[in-house]
This record gives structure tokens, C-alpha cells and sequence, in this order.
């Protein structure tokens, strides 16, 4: 079967700092593939790269017709760690004004989003502003909108963190769900029990490299282990490196607007104050 997605030996720097090397990764329909990783693993680096966000700085990010992922996000929905909605607009306005981007008819994108805002116990917020929710609430809108143009991959980073665990394991279901119906979707997270519990693949990365790719049972057959704790222990002994996934060089006017907006170490303090 032709993958959905591949990456095909992506290597992504950023200045001297090696954030990913050597990733050759294909992605099915219907599956659910975890990312599983530590904080600086790559885990981010590798969804940004899937996402177009960031281009390869060797190798190529394709769809199944070839095309690079960054010449097609429509066919992608992402929710990232930082939902980004609008505090002003409503959680509806904030998914319509995502789906007309992708050209999406307001009724379907309604119809779409009402159906899992019902799976979600969300849908009688659509028309609350965003600015008062909570950090559950902000995260299923932002699934929501990743949902409502109907992408053919939903790429999650860390979609639990954060969450009480009636959402969390709402936001578990709807991932379920999603697959049942033929889905595809990218989980990144750092916890083993939960990548277990709704992942038919895991893939864990580790100073930016694959340590390992397969099924939990072939990953406890691999390190001849009981537990995917054990597993995981054992597949990234090596000691881990510092966080990276963000380390792009400011532009010099980021840096100029820097110096200006911060205060000064040398400023006096009024002790009467």
C-alpha cells in the first residue's frame, strides 16, 4: 500500500545544533503512530517537518503523490502544544475562520465540527468567547479546528498535557474513533502508558534519531523486555541532550527590538518604592 506520508533520510539543523538525522519514516492510512520521546528528543521537530512548517535541511517530506508536504497542508489538521486560538472571536468563529483558509463551506464545516463538538462535550460552547476557557476547553477547540476542513492526516503534539483526566480521556477516545472511520493520525507525546493505549505503532525517537519503530509487542520483542517502560529505558540509554527544537536564530531586528524592550541590569532601584 502507498504511504500517506514519507520522509525519506530527513536531516534538519539548525546552525551547528543536528536536531534530526538520518529519519526515513512511511505513514498509512488508517493507523495511529506515536512519537514517543523525551523533552528535546525531536519529537516537535519531526511534526513541524511533517507540517511543512519546517523544510529539511537534506532529504524530502512527501505526500503520496509525491508532492512536498509544504505545497499541500490542506490535506493535513495539526493541533499544536499552544492552541494559537483567537481570546476574542468564539471557539466556532475561531474553526470557521480556519476552514475558509482551506476553503471549506461554512455549513460543512459546521456539520463537522458540531458532530465531534457533541463527542467532545463541547458543543455548547461553540459560541463562547475563547478568552474564558480552560486550558481543556481551549485544546478541544483546537482539535475541533484542526478537524473541520476534513484533513487526511491530524498531526497531535502533545494533545493530553495539561488536561484533567475526564478530557484527556475524551481527547483518547476521539483519536479512537477517528481510526475506527479510516483516520490517520500522528501522536506525540512522552507518556509510554498513554501512546500504549491508543497507538497501533510507536516510534521513538531519542536525540534525534528512530531508536525504534514497530508495534508494542515487536518493540518488548526487540529488548527482550516485559514492559514498554522497560523497552523504552533500554532503547535510549544514552544520555539525553539538552531541549533543541527551537533553537532558529533570532533575525537582527529580533534581536535590536530585544535590547530595546528589556530592562537593563544596570538600572537603579528606589529603595523607598
Amino acid at each position: 500500500m502507498e504511504p500517506l506520508l514519507r520522509l525519506i533520510n530527513v536531516k534538519k539543523s539548525f546552525g551547528d545544533v543536528q536536531a534530526i538525522e538520518h529519519v526515513n519514516i512511511d505513514i498509512h492510512q488508517n493507523s495511529v503512530i506515536g512519537l514517543v520521546g523525551g523533552n528535546g528528543a525531536g519529537k516537535t521537530t519531526l511534526l513541524r517537518l511533517m507540517s511543512g512548517v519546517y523544510r529539511p535541511t537534506e532529504g524530502s517530506v512527501e505526500l503520496s503523490n509525491k508532492r512536498p508536504v509544504s505545497e499541500m497542508r490542506s490535506v493535513l489538521g495539526v493541533v499544536p502544544e499552544s492552541t494559537g486560538l483567537y481570546s476574542k472571536l468564539t471557539a466556532w468563529e475561531n474553526i470557521r475562520y480556519h476552514s475558509r483558509l482551506h476553503g471549506i463551506d461554512d455549513q460543512l464545516a459546521w456539520n463537522r465540527t458540531y458532530r465531534f463538538a457533541k463527542l467532545l462535550d463541547i458543543d455548547e460552547s461553540l459560541h463562547r468567547y475563547t478568552e474564558g476557557f480552560s486550558r481543556g476547553m481551549k485544546q478541544k477547540t483546537a482539535l475541533l479546528r484542526a478537524l473541520a476542513h476534513g484533513p487526511q492526516i491530524l498531526l497531535l503534539d502533545e494533545p493530553t498535557g495539561g488536561l484533567d483526566v475526564t478530557s484527556a480521556r475524551t481527547v483518547r477516545q476521539l483519536v479512537r474513533n477517528l481510526k475506527n472511520e479510516g483516520g490517520t493520525v500522528i501522536y506525540s507525546t512522552h507518556h509510554l502508558a498513554e501512546a500504549q493505549q491508543v497507538c497501533d505503532r510507536i516510534i521513538i525517537v531519542h536525540n534525534g534519531l528512530i531508536q525504534a519503530d514497530g508495534t508494542p509487542d515487536e518493540l518488548l520483542g526487540l529488548t527482550n523486555t516485559k514492559t514498554l517502560e522497560e523497552a523504552y529505558v533500554l532503547l535510549t540509554s544514552e544520555t539525553a541532550r539538552p531541549r533543541m527544537e527551537d533553537t532558529e536564530q533570532p533575525s537582527n531586528i529580533s534581536k535590536l527590538w530585544r535590547r530595546l524592550v528589556t530592562p537593563s541590569t544596570k538600572m537603579e532601584v528606589n529603595e523607598d518604592e
